[in-house]
């Protein structure tokens, strides 16, 4: 560790706005009060006091009655505290709401907006007979209502607040959450709740990627079975705004936009003609779809301030030179592929510029530092680099935000844990105390939850809100203090054990995937280029596969001691699968909130289970295939048949619990998603891969990517070699024969 590093441990508070390290554990922690974000400046008195009788609501001259503080108040404290709080004046116990402009200072602060972080700061008063929640104005106030809510603490059958003031501004103006949906769509009740978990910690910015899930008018062909139409994103947006948050669209380009190039119609802006990833730069077609785009993207956000133009890895930007685009020419002409790249962005985000939004944008490779003076200076960039990256933005004026993510390449569930080392303390790290607080003009942070391996977002939230917490108050509280209150602020004060239940989960998610072989793949096309360079020829894509048991019943089979490893891991995960199950079962009770995410957690651990399941079956009729080959070579040809007869009934189960435990999460995911179909709504989904990136969930275009690679298995002829040796040595012995039919390739159940 540094010496910077230390000192940054050490003292209470850096100068400048930079980051301070909070005590290890928090004043309103150790007094049994769970707060997120923590707030910044916390006085308190030494007694509590029991929330008693009948409270009510008292507002100030500014103040309306239908504002969302004083909605969201009575509906949080009746929701989560059978408190009813009437409005109108009282002599008894009051919680009195202001907004006075000027009247919260804001503090220490990274964020050179000072004017937009006075917006959301706010103070509460606490005491017994009078609590008083005073903000500058409205988003403060309703961060106000929050944090109150948030302190209420259920103990011994009463519901306690500490006595004291807590003073509170943000760190950063801008704390955005992506969301990805660019391969399933929420419902719009879905997204309401989500929007409104986001500001309950915080979050001021939802991005959303919808990819063919949204209805462009001016590109009919790209739009899916199930889209949002215009006026339910417009809908989502006034609803945002309602709770203070943008509700900011996101789209790709040039690059990561299969889903548009992967359709005949659009194939002419292609870089490459043999590649669907990345378009034309220099091909006034592909500003006239982007436009067109852009424009339908923005009548239906009407109110919105922010777009996201994602330039996330462009790789191959001023490379082609073929008939159909000839950038590298357009290129050498302006000096760099960097600058294409930068001419690129001057003409997309001057279109959304010039409607009124402010563009972010992910300035990235190929870009060099010397390119940087050819980007218009309105940007905002959604990432930090270095520092010699970081004060070349900020000398050409773009400022930045502080980029982290709760998910990369996982699979099923993020790598939470093991701890230190945890996505947490990454995030809380890289937002507190990354140099580009010091070297670039930070405005915020946003932290995205890729569901490029088809995870669940609700797996995201903890990262969410870290990320959140982080940017409001950096360096506090300590990342497992900040789990431990995530944990009773998202699930309620009775469940037990969730630092557990993320660690198994994270453990469980993590067998999955390590407990299969790593392969090329024989089931998909090839990947036309990476990062690096284009492939020629383009190379093999990557699967998961597992060795079967040898079907020869005159050979000796070593598939046991081959595998020793991978049934090792089954059975030591097979132990921690039970105690995660019944962790979750028992919290499922316990929770008074988002039940429903632990529905999904319950899920996931099913699908693990099931992978434990099968790797142990195989090993089982391994076990039958040599007591089989035994048998045989003992003339008992009545005792193969029998353990041949297991096999296949093993088989038979092994298909049956695969089904089941899909169609079960088909049901618990599809009660906030929309279904992934082929056909709906008079509108059909092209399958077609894209052509450089390998996303799970596009590889199946239903579920059934949840179990793709055991559809992969040969198991079909697998079974069919082990039905025929097993007829065949009946037929000897006189015994009936079995004519099963069993495919391996059907999901449904029965």
């Amino acid at each position: 560790m540094t010496l910077a590093r230390i000192l940054a441990i050490l003292v209470v508070l850096l100068p400048l706005g930079g980051a301070a390290r909070s005590e290890i554990v928090s004043p309103l922690f150790a007094r049994g009060y769970n707060v997120l974000p923590l707030p910044r400046k916390v006085e308190l008195h030494p007694d509590d006091f029991a929330l008693s009788g009948q409270w009510t609501i008292s507002l100030g001259r500014t103040v309306s009655r239908d504002d969302v503080a004083v909605e969201t108040l009575r509906e949080e404290w009746l929701a989560r505290f059978r408190f009813p709080l009437a409005l109108g004046a009282s002599t008894g116990q009051v919680i009195r709401l202001e907004v006075l402009p000027g009247s919260v200072p804001v503090g220490a602060a990274l964020d050179r907006n000072r004017a937009a972080l006075a917006e959301e700061a706010y103070r509460i008063e606490l005491g017994p007979k009078r609590i008083t929640v005073t903000a500058n104005a409205q988003p403060g106030l309703l961060y106000g209502v929050f944090t109150l809510t948030q302190l209420v603490q259920p103990r011994n059958g009463q519901f306690l607040l500490p006595e004291g003031t807590i003073t509170d501004w943000p760190d950063l103006g801008l704390r955005h959450i992506y969301w990805d949906d660019a391969h399933h769509l929420e419902t719009v009740a879905e997204f309401k709740r989500i929007i409104r978990q986001a500001a309950f910690f915080k979050a001021n910015g939802l991005t959303i990627k919808l990819e063919g899930h949204f209805q462009y008018r001016s590109a009919p062909a790209l739009v899916e079975p199930h889209a949002l139409s215009p006026s339910e994103f417009q809908q989502l947006t006034d609803y945002a705004l309602r709770y203070h948050v943008q509700l900011v669209p996101y789209l790709d380009a040039p690059g990561h936009i299969a889903f548009i190039l992967k359709h005949p119609e659009y194939a002419g802006i292609r870089a490459f003609p043999d590649s669907n990833y990345e378009l034309c730069a220099t091909n006034p077609d592909s500003y006239k779809l982007l436009t067109g785009m852009f424009q339908d993207l923005l009548d239906a956000n009407k109110g919105g301030k922010y777009f996201y133009l994602s330039t996330d890895e462009p790789y191959y930007i001023g490379m082609a030179a073929n008939p159909q685009c000839n950038e590298s020419a357009r290129a050498r002409e302006l000096g760099s592929v960097g600058k294409l790249l930068a001419e690129f962005v001057q003409k997309t985000a001057g279109y959304l510029h010039d409607r009124g939004r402010t563009v972010l944008f992910w300035g990235e490779h190929p870009l060099k530092v010397e390119d940087i003076p050819s980007l218009p200076s309105h940007l905002v960039n959604g990432e930090v680099y270095n520092p010699v990256f970081d004060r070349a933005f900020r000398a050409h004026g773009i400022r930045q935000m502080i980029y982290t993510s709760t998910e990369g390449e996982e699979k099923l569930f993020p790598n939470y844990f093991p701890f230190p080392a945890s996505r947490i303390t990454e995030i809380f790290e890289k937002i507190s105390f990354d140099p580009a607080r010091k070297n670039a003009d930070v405005i915020g942070a946003v932290n995205a939850g890729w569901a490029d391996m088809g995870l669940h977002p609700e797996t995201f939230w903890l990262g969410y809100v870290a990320a959140t917490a982080a940017a409001w108050h950096p360096g506090a509280p300590e990342p497992r203090e900040l789990m431990s209150s995530f944990y009773r602020q998202f699930y309620g004060y009775n469940t037990e054990s969730m630092d557990r239940v993320y660690q198994l989960a994270s453990l469980q998610a993590q067998a999955w995937t390590s407990s299969w072989d790593r392969v090329d793949s024989k089931w998909r096309k090839p990947i036309w280029g990476n990062s690096d360079k284009i492939f020629q020829p383009a190379r093999p894509a990557h699967d998961q596969t597992v060795p079967l048991p040898p079907t020869d019943l005159n050979a000796q089979s070593n598939w046991r001691e081959a595998n020793a490893n991978r049934l090792k891991l089954a059975a030591e995960s097979h132990e921690e699968n039970d105690e995660l199950l019944g962790l979750l079962y028992q919290n499922v009770q316990r929770s008074s909130r988002n039940r429903y995410n632990l529905r999904v957690m319950l899920s996931l651990a099913y699908l693990c289970r099931q992978n434990l399941d099968f790797l142990e079956a195989l090993g089982r009729m391994d076990a039958l295939l040599e007591s089989a080959r035994i048998s045989i070579k003992k003339s008992d040809e009545k005792a193969a048949v029998a353990s041949l007869d297991t096999v296949l009934d093993t088989a038979g189960q092994m298909l049956a619990g695969r089904n089941k435990v899909l169609h079960d999460a088909e049901e618990v995911w599809y009660e906030a998603w929309l279904p992934r179909v082929p056909e709906a709504n008079g509108r059909r989904f092209l399958h077609e891969l894209d052509d450089v990136k390998d996303h799970l969930p596009d590889r199946t275009i239903d579920m059934s990517y949840l179990v793709y690679r055991e559809l992969n298995l040969p198991m079909g002829g697998w079974i069919t070699e082990i039905q025929n040796a097993r007829n065949h040595l009946a037929e000897k012995s006189g015994l009936p024969l079995r004519k099963d039919k069993m495919n391996w390739l059907e999901t449904g159940t029965q």
